[in-house]
């Protein structure tokens, strides 16, 4: 805030920032205040060692196939800068000891008028990023060349790794181009980014509240809308419907409506089949926030009342997934979770599953990390903190009888237990039943 007001007091006029952190999203911008922790703490992991990291490019609309847009921001470079520009690069101890060095490309008026407004070097940049050193993405080809032979001269003193991003250019390409001495020292900084990216901060949190809040409306609406003879596909459109009239910009992951035998069908997207009566139905969905996603997983009958088989099976899942939630806080890991909701299914199975439990129908894990990505980074054998965010999801599929239930639910670690975002979504069967009998709020049956 300090920067920004000095910029307003020495005349800089800041116009409403072109393609910068989520231009025009109801997510609004991350905090510069967040930004520069972020980047203070990454700094610290490398311990004086060079970063670079770099933004994502445009996606070939023509060739990719693409289903939402030509561009999404890489998530290592949007963690460190906020910003949605293409071919960015982020550069930590480079230009200098301690340094943090931004370079976008320089503004194309002419290539503007179709792609929009572009976010350039200058102040405003400074002010959205707090990043001081902000140059055009020209400079970036003699920078490198400069840092490369300064390493070469010095006999390679200091820090010999060079730690780079992945997934977003082709850097190591043009590190072997424009200083192809650095090439033999390279180590992939998302190891160091993903133990930062594992706890969140209050911005992240907020992103991830209401990625939540807008899954679970559409779980409701999906509820609400369901009856015998639907497609999967109705409620899926209905589905995403809610998510980009409350706001989100995209999916977090392919959305997962898989009614009888489709069910049982762990990632089943293709959302084809007619429902009929008596089926149950795994929606598995997540809003993307702000650059982070929800997922959250509900399991309804069709017809709106569960059999007593259903409801026997699902009750099983209900209370595996309910141990496991109530164990959460800091101190213990997934593994522990994991075992507590196993335990929980071996001792409450009775005769559901024949003589044995029915551990052997839960073939999947029980937890992972949620943030920027669905299967968020970080390692499983972690510790879990205040400030984590996991899903927990026991599931039962007997495709024999193409009965499948999955519960998912999204849960925050906090100093002395935790906080369950997606609480306020029916879990209970008699809630869903009931939730079920209300009329779609958003979406007109035909």
């Amino acid at each position: 805030m300090k920067r920004i007001s000095a910029l307003i007091a020495a005349g800089v006029v800041l116009s409403p920032a072109p393609a910068t952190s989520q231009m025009h999203s109801l997510a609004g911008p991350v905090p510069a205040w967040a930004l520069e922790t972020r980047r203070a703490a990454f700094l610290d992991k490398l311990d004086g060692a060079p970063a670079i990291i770099a933004g994502a490019r445009i996606r070939d609309l023509e060739s990719e196939y693409l289903q939402d847009s030509d561009f999404r921001q890489d998530n290592q470079f949007f963690y460190l800068t906020g910003l949605e520009v293409p071919r960015a690069w982020l550069l930590l101890n480079v230009t200098g000891p301690g340094a943090t060095t931004l370079y976008l490309p320089p503004r194309n008026r002419s290539a503007e008028a179709w792609t929009g407004v572009r976010l350039g070097p200058g102040p405003e940049a400074t002010a959205i990023t707090g990043i001081d050193d902000v140059r055009s993405g020209e400079d970036l080809d003699r920078d490198l060349r400069r840092f490369a032979d300064h390493r070469g001269t010095n006999g390679g003193s200091g820090k010999s790794v060079v730690y780079l991003s992945t997934g977003a250019e082709d850097q190591e390409a043009r590190l072997s181009r424009v200083a192809p001495s650095l090439t033999g020292s390279l180590e992939p900084a998302a190891p160091l980014l993903a133990e930062l990216r594992l706890v969140k901060d209050s911005d992240e949190v907020s992103r991830l509240r209401r990625a939540a809040a807008i899954t679970s409306e559409a779980h409701r609406e999906a509820m609400r809308l369901a009856t015998p003879g639907i497609t999967e596909y109705e409620l899926e459109a209905a589905i995403e419907y809610v998510f980009r009239a409350e706001g989100a910009e995209r999916l977090g992951f392919p959305s997962i409506v898989g009614s009888g035998p489709n069910s049982t069908v762990l990632h089943y997207d293709k959302s084809r089949r007619r429902t009929t009566d008596g089926d149950l139905v795994v929606v598995d969905i997540g809003a993307e926030w702000g650059y982070y996603t929800a997922d959250v997983t509900r399991t309804f009958p069709v017809n709106g009342r569960f059999t007593d088989r259903q409801r026997a099976i699902y009750d099983l899942v209900l209370g595996a997934q309910q141990a496991a939630i109530d164990a959460v806080r800091p101190g213990v890991t997934i593994g522990d979770l994991t075992g507590i909701a196993r335990d929980y299914i071996d001792e409450h199975s009775g005769d559901l599953c024949g003589s044995r439990s029915c551990n052997r129908y839960f073939i999947h894990g029980l937890s992972h990390w949620l943030g920027m990505d669905v299967h968020d980074v970080g390692s499983h054998e972690s510790e879990l903190v205040p400030g984590m965010v996991l899903t927990i999801e026991p599931g039962i599929y007997l495709p024999d009888e193409a009965l499948g239930v999955r519960i998912e639910d999204d849960v925050l670690v906090t100093e002395n237990g935790f906080e369950l975002l997606t609480g306020d979504l029916p879990r209970d069967a008699g809630e869903i039943e009931a939730l079920m009998r209300e009329a779609p709020r958003w979406i007109r049956p035909r």
